[in-house]
């Protein structure tokens, strides 16, 4: 099981070190199994950085190479592409998804044409209403094309049009209706009737609960990717939720992801114990909204410099933790792993010496990811030690780490924080450097000192890789 939760920083859990919002049930998990402190996201924002959990593969590998999608844009995920979810259908696993998607969805217009992703000039239209969709006709490239036996859930976030749940593939009560209850970013657009913010994810995670207990009845294993609306914007806690954190509305919606946790592991009953839980979150908490809570005596990404969208260490640092049959209980992890490594890793746990019922194949020869398996062990393993690991910022300024050592190919946060500045993959600068040993909080920019690390990292980066430089 994977649950992914939307715009969660690393600080935000009370297992990270979070004061004014208690998470006991992702307390439980950590103490279960392995907490990382050093886990990115593949990129500072969510459609790039779920392009990269679902394949296993670096962002710019798809047609989106920059910023993220809109919830009427079309799919990023080539329809024969390997994913996760064909990793264990092919494995004789029953596969669903729950929530949010958003990594496109082929939607056709009234005039009967749909978006392409892959064709020439693609660009993301993030602020779309989608008036010119016909809802009644069913999307295609969606969750159920790619591997999934089962999907219920919505198209993007939840300040997103269209306003409405999809269910395998199509709307559930068509969005015909304006949304005139806007609230803080939504954007205009159509919803359902009786269209309701604050039961998204009630009504996800009561799907995925009623999905894992039918499952448990039967033969075969399964596998479930729940994907949280919160605590991203808006904050629209349910009524049973508000007030229960001290971090505003915002760490309410924590409050929330954890009570689904909750409800995920009541719904596995005995199964908890045997089945590899996966928790992380696809990039870091925004901090430019204080009316949405605290964030100044609760810091939602801990000690880390910016926020999301950002390439220093806040926008894509995030949690992770790892429990399961024959993985080590109570363990913290300082190794450096991503969330592209997810796939790889549980390839590993179900083929290898961990293996449940059925195998999974090698993922295919374009995976970036590098299982961490050994790292869930007793053992002491430093996994990908000589790993050229990256990551990216909003507007694709790429970011480099080998050890404690962090290069950032942009002047500023290329994200929400100012200076923006401009991304620069030439590796002639300038750029930034950090000691992320000496200095976490990239305080010091030793570029000047570092350029020709810098450069050697970025060409071994593109030997490795195939990323092209200069061509972003």
């Amino acid at each position: 099981m994977v649950v992914l939760a939307d715009d969660l920083g690393w600080g935000d859990l009370s297992c990270y070190g979070a004061e004014k919002i208690h998470t006991p049930n992702l307390d439980r998990l950590a103490r279960d199994g392995v907490r990382f402190t050093d886990s990115h996201a593949s990129s500072a924002v969510c459609t790039p950085s779920r392009y990269s959990l679902m394949t296993g593969s670096y962002p710019w590998r798809s047609p989106l190479k920059s910023g993220v999608l809109g919830g009427l844009d079309p799919a990023i995920i080539d329809a024969d592409a390997p994913t996760l979810a064909r990793d264990f259908k092919d494995a004789g696993y029953a596969t669903a998804a729950f929530g949010k998607w958003h990594m496109g969805l082929d939607w056709t217009a009234h005039d009967g044409t749909k978006r392409n992703a892959f064709a020439p000039g693609f660009a993301s239209q993030m602020q779309g209403h989608g008036r010119e969709i016909d809802y009644a006709v069913p999307f295609t490239g969606g969750p159920v094309a790619l591997g999934f036996d089962t999907y219920f859930g919505i198209a993007g976030s939840l300040d997103m049009p269209p306003y409405c749940f999809l269910e395998q593939d199509r709307a559930v009560g068509l969005p015909l209706e304006e949304k005139t209850d806007l609230v803080s970013s939504q954007r205009p657009g159509l919803q359902s009737p009786g269209w309701q913010d604050d039961a998204v994810d009630t009504t996800v995670v009561a799907k995925a609960a009623d999905w894992i207990q039918e499952q448990r009845g039967r033969a075969e294993p399964f596998f479930a990717y729940v994907a949280t609306a919160a605590p991203h914007r808006p904050c629209v806690p349910p009524a049973f939720i508000q007030g229960r954190s001290n971090a505003g509305l915002r760490g309410d919606g924590v409050i929330l992801v954890d009570w689904m946790v909750g409800e995920l592991m009541k719904a596995l009953g005995d199964d908890y114990q045997n089945t590899v839980f996966v928790f992380t979150s696809d990039n870091g908490a925004p901090t430019m909204f204080p009316e949405d809570g605290d964030v100044v005596v609760h810091r939602p990404n801990g000690p880390w410099r910016g926020q999301k969208a950002d390439a220093w260490e806040a926008g894509h640092r995030v949690p992770l933790i790892v429990a399961g049959p024959g993985i080590a209980q109570d363990q913290v992890r300082d190794e450096l792993v991503s969330l592209m490594d997810i796939r790889a890793t549980l390839a590993d746990l179900v083929s290898g010496a961990h293996a449940g019922p059925g195998g999974i194949k090698e993922p295919g020869t374009l995976n970036d990811g590098v299982s961490f398996a050994p790292l869930l062990g007793s053992t002491e393993h430093d996994a990908g030690s000589a790993r050229i690991l990256g990551h990216q910022a909003f507007d694709g300024t790429l970011v480099l780490r080998h050890g404690l050592g962090k290069a950032i190919f942009g002047s500023g946060s290329g994200g929400f924080s100012e200076p923006v500045g401009v991304p620069d993959d030439t590796g002639r600068g300038p750029g930034q450097f950090y000691d992320l040993a000496r200095d976490p909080a990239e305080t010091t920019n030793l570029w000047a000192q570092n350029a020709s690390e810098a450069l050697e990292m970025i060409e071994t980066f593109e030997h490795s890789t195939g990323f092209k430089r200069g061509t972003r």
